[in-house]
């Protein structure tokens, strides 16, 4: 069986492990030199992401890896979209999740230019700053990404829909250029932290997005690489 189409994994960074202070243990366990955001720094995120959204109202968040397959918050709605001006790209290297600052592995960010297909979940606004906190204990984590809100188009959104979208920080120490996708299968092949195998990542995601009927032939192509070094 190709690895892409294995069964359902349990993941460990659930929304109960994100309350209890799941990720700061995960970091002070790590090793890493990168510097991590503080509270205060993610909570100012935070504010400044909600206080400059197009309209009032619930909230969309716009996911294109992990937040596909886990979302770890509450949401009342999901359905699948695109963005324009940004595009999934194995970007960001990671030595604390699915990676070691020995051995680090490779995570997704949206990266400029193109276009991207996801998933878009709205969140209740009377719960959107709680459940969006949670978000960002998850994501802001060295200030790798940059929260921003972007068009969502798909055909049951009205035309002027906006979402959070985690962008890539190319000001990032771990930001990563693309390189050939031959190069990117083999840090997924070999890469593994606390959260568990690059390559389990990557095939979560192509998994999570042929449940919304969505293709990705870059991340396909990787796959099969990564299916090839493993073998």
């Amino acid at each position: 069986m190709d690895k892409s189409f294995g069964p359902k994994r349990e993941h460990a960074l659930t929304r109960e492990a994100l309350q209890d202070g799941f990720v700061d243990a995960l970091i002070a366990r790590s090793g890493t030199t990168l510097r991590v955001m503080s509270d205060d720094e993610r909570r100012q995120s935070l504010e400044a992401t909600l206080a400059a959204r197009p309209v009032a109202g619930d909230v969309w968040l716009f996911g294109y890896g992990s937040l596909i397959w886990n979302p770890a918050f509450r949401y009342v709605e999901r359905q699948a979209v695109s963005i324009r001006g940004w595009h999934r790209q194995f970007c960001l290297s990671t030595p604390i999740g699915r990676g070691t600052p020995e051995r680090p592995g490779l995570v997704l960010g949206l990266d400029r230019g193109g276009a991207c297909r996801g998933v878009a979940f709205r969140i209740d606004s009377a719960s959107a700053h709680d459940e969006l906190e949670l978000v960002w204990r998850r994501e802001m984590v060295t200030g790798s990404y940059v929260p921003r809100w972007v068009r969502l188009q798909g055909p049951e959104m009205p035309p002027t829909t906006y979402g959070i979208a985690f962008t890539i920080n190319r000001a990032a120490p771990n930001y990563v250029r693309p390189v050939s996708e031959a190069s990117t299968a083999q840090v997924i092949a070999t890469a593994c932290g606390a959260l568990g195998t690059c390559s389990d990542y990557l095939f979560d995601t192509i998994q999570g997005l042929e449940g919304f009927g969505i293709r990705d032939g870059h991340l396909e192509r990787i796959a099969r690489l990564v299916n090839q070094a493993q073998a």
